[in-house]
């Protein structure tokens, strides 16, 4: 899941400046699993505004905020407060915030969340990093857990020889994600993956937009 969290109030304020008229709108599902744009924290902040005296015409919780269609048919419900709004403030990840952007034209979509990272929830409200979405897929030679991710120096041919006691050098309060790796592997018996030596990694597709296709059985992923 994205894994977001509220900025400051302050920022948020900086940011829309001027904007009294306002409209909330949050996401049903990785916003609000993080506390970060559920009905509870649309709440919170409409208070806030409130406070000093601006005016929430309407909020809104979309499930999702990032699926194009869906979110421009439930938006024509409030076209009239949208209208009439100075700006939209979106309580979803950076994805969620840009759909929001592409849907209402004339009006400022301003983000109230910083997104940080696609991760697992460990509880609730503890959070941990598990895919940096690079494009390349490594997890099927590695047992399952992300090079890129869990070391921090994303490695390919790992352990670097830096690590002691099973921690790394970077940060000793982590383990050593090859360790970690050769561990894992052991146990499901596959160490021999470990004697390939891999090629450089392809960050092609990471650093290019990427729209995907799977309308078809087989699907494409192209770089725009």
């Amino acid at each position: 899941m994205i894994i977001s969290e509220n900025k400051d109030i302050k920022e948020t304020l900086e940011m829309i400046g001027k904007s009294e008229k306002l409209i909330l709108v949050g996401c049903n599902q990785c916003a609000a699993a993080c506390n970060s744009g559920g009905e509870t924290e649309i709440d919170d902040l409409g208070e806030n505004l409130k406070r000093l005296d601006k005016k929430v015409l309407k909020h809104l919780v979309l499930d999702p905020a990032c699926n194009l269609l869906k979110t421009k048919k439930d938006m024509k419900s409030i076209e009239k407060e949208i209208e009439e709004a100075d700006a939209v403030l979106s309580l979803a990840c950076g994805d969620g915030t840009q759909t929001l952007s592409k849907i209402i034209k004339n009006k400022p979509v301003y983000p109230v969340n910083n997104t940080l990272f696609i991760g697992e929830v460990q509880r609730v409200g503890k959070y941990e990093e598990a895919c940096r979405a690079c494009g390349k897929c490594e997890l099927g030679w590695t047992g399952g857990i992300c090079p890129m991710t869990a070391c921090a120096k994303g490695l390919i041919n790992g352990a670097c020889g830096g690590s002691q006691n099973a921690k790394c050098e970077v940060n000793e309060n982590n383990d050593c994600a090859w360790v970690k790796i050769y561990e894992r592997l052991e146990s499901i018996g596959q160490l021999d993956n470990l004697r390939e030596v891999r090629g450089p990694k392809d960050f092609s597709k990471k650093n290019n937009r990427i729209r995907l296709d799977n309308r078809n059985q087989r699907g494409t992923a192209k770089n725009v």
